[in-house]
């Protein structure tokens, strides 16, 4: 799953970079065509709309030939060997161009020409009837390589011919680059996207390892009281038992079936504190009433089992919360201290208040656990000696008690040290 996803995104990011590249690239070739037409239409127009007498233009650069096929050889190139540079006309392209005049008996003089022997008038007749035949008044002639503007309105009729085959030349450069430009930089985001969805879906391949543990160590909880009940259940329908016997059965399953439904709810529960299904109920709460409430039902439970319970409560600390399950929290700790704590040791329960937070601390003695186990311990059925199990625990009360801290938007933590385990609930005030 985690591989498909993976090429998924890698998949979406590439799409992503092909439509920027194509829509940046598209639109660079655009605005540079539109660029080199318009000023070479300027240059053009400039030509066109001359006055009369100013009839010598300066020349640009080298001339490619532009007669297509063996017409080409017949217009070669006679710029002088060490011709100065030419002069630049204000906003225009220095583009090979001349000019046609077409008298009304249609005598066709080319002007501007020093570049070109454009002395082969059937060649000339040729451009100046492509040219008229098109209806357009300015346009190009792709089989010559040549921009045309005509001035139909002006006695004699101007044509004026510029050659677009250095236009098609840089063009041609600028897409080369563009795909040298292109091909790199998709390597580059190709490895970016690798980098990227790695990172990306290291959450989800946490939470995916996590909730495959959970579903395993879910099924090995369940499947232990599911195999008493049946043994028990397949005892009961033996009939070489007696009464009692079938009645010791009965107790056994009534029994493992309560430890189930606690294991079930208490699944339950984390289900909806993940999926954040019940919302707590927020009030200004006694949070000193609350724990020392929370206390009471303990005390008889800690001198059985030869524990001294201390207490440290600050009176008068407030907090907004859920009480029932801010109840539970301290249930919880109070319940894993009965537990896991020596006997004839001290319990402390501490309420203090730290600047805007409330600390509430259970601390007392037991294996001492390492800064690993500290974390390790809020996991879901994590438990540090197995052997302290008494079968109604299933290592879920700290991950509901995380949760709910959480929710409170609090942090919970143990730490350990001189052999006493002491965890740690604080919370806003």
């Amino acid at each position: 799953m985690l591989k498909r996803l993976r090429i998924k995104f890698i998949i979406v990011i590439m799409s992503v970079v092909t439509v920027m590249f194509a829509s940046i690239f598209g639109l660079l070739m655009h605005m540079t065509m539109e660029n080199i037409e318009r000023e070479s239409e300027q240059m053009m127009r400039s030509m066109l709309f001359r006055p009369p007498g100013n009839m010598q233009m300066p020349k640009p650069g080298n001339i490619p030939n532009m007669k297509p096929d063996s017409k080409r050889e017949s217009i070669p190139n006679n710029k002088p060997e060490n011709e100065p540079p030419p002069t630049e006309f204000p906003n225009t392209i220095r583009l090979p161009y001349f000019t046609l005049t077409i008298d009304s008996d249609g005598t066709i003089t080319a002007s501007d020409s020093d570049y070109f022997d454009l002395s082969d008038t059937e060649f000339l007749r040729e451009l100046v009837t492509a040219a008229e035949n098109s209806e357009k008044q300015n346009g190009v002639l792709p089989e010559y390589d040549l921009r045309y503007m005509k001035s139909d309105s002006r006695h004699p009729r101007l044509i004026v011919f510029a050659d677009v085959s250095s236009e098609k030349a840089m063009l041609r450069g600028l897409i080369r680059n563009c795909i040298i430009i292109g091909l790199l930089g998709y390597a580059v985001f190709f490895v970016i996207s690798l980098l990227l969805a790695k990172w990306v879906t290291k959450p989800v391949e946490k939470t995916w390892r996590e909730q495959k543990q959970f579903i395993a160590d879910a099924s090995h909880e369940l499947k232990t009281p599911l195999t008493v009940i049946m043994t028990n259940a397949e005892m009961m329908n033996d009939g070489c038992y007696t009464e009692s016997d079938r009645s010791t059965f009965l107790g056994n399953i009534l029994s493992t079936s309560k430890r189930m439904r606690g294991l079930v709810e208490s699944l339950l529960q984390l289900a909806r504190l993940d999926n954040n299904q019940t919302q707590p109920q927020y009030t200004r709460l006694d949070y000193s009433k609350l724990i020392n409430n929370s206390i009471l039902p303990f005390e008889p439970l800690f001198f059985e089992n030869d524990l001294i319970l201390e207490t440290d409560i600050e009176e008068g600390i407030s907090v907004e919360g859920d009480k029932d399950r801010l109840r539970q929290v301290v249930t919880i700790l109070l319940d894993n201290a009965l537990k896991y704590c020596e006997p004839s040791d001290n319990v402390t329960v501490s309420l203090k208040k730290q600047a805007s937070n409330s600390m509430f601390a259970v601390s007392g003695a037991g294996k001492p656990l390492s800064k690993e186990e500290c974390e390790k311990i809020f996991k879901r059925f994590y438990r540090v000696d197995q052997s302290r199990n008494d079968g109604h625990s299933y290592g879920l009360g700290l991950s509901i008690a995380e949760s709910i801290i959480k929710e409170h938007h609090g942090r919970i933590w143990a730490e350990s040290e001189n052999n006493h385990n002491t965890f740690y609930v604080s919370l806003p005030c």
